[in-house]
């Protein structure tokens, strides 16, 4: 085994009753390393409508016809 900092490092998991076949270990090991870290959810996309940047909105047009800008699809 490889030594950290003059120290033997120590097994993870240890078998200590029965003969375990190594296809055995390899569940157990997987088992347990998938408990370690939670899945990661998925990223939801965030529909158009809900998105913040919809409710900044652009200056109204001033000056004479300002009004009919505002109305009008840019």
């Amino acid at each position: 085994m490889a030594t950290v900092s003059g120290a033997e490092q120590q097994p993870v998991l240890r078998v200590v009753k029965g003969d375990a076949t190594p296809e055995e270990i390899a569940a157990i090991v997987a088992v347990v390393a998938s408990l370690q870290a939670p899945p990661a959810a998925p990223k939801r996309r965030r529909p158009a409508w809900s998105a913040p940047e919809r409710g900044v909105r652009r200056a109204l047009a001033h000056g004479p016809g300002g009004w009919r800008a505002s109305g009008l699809p840019r």
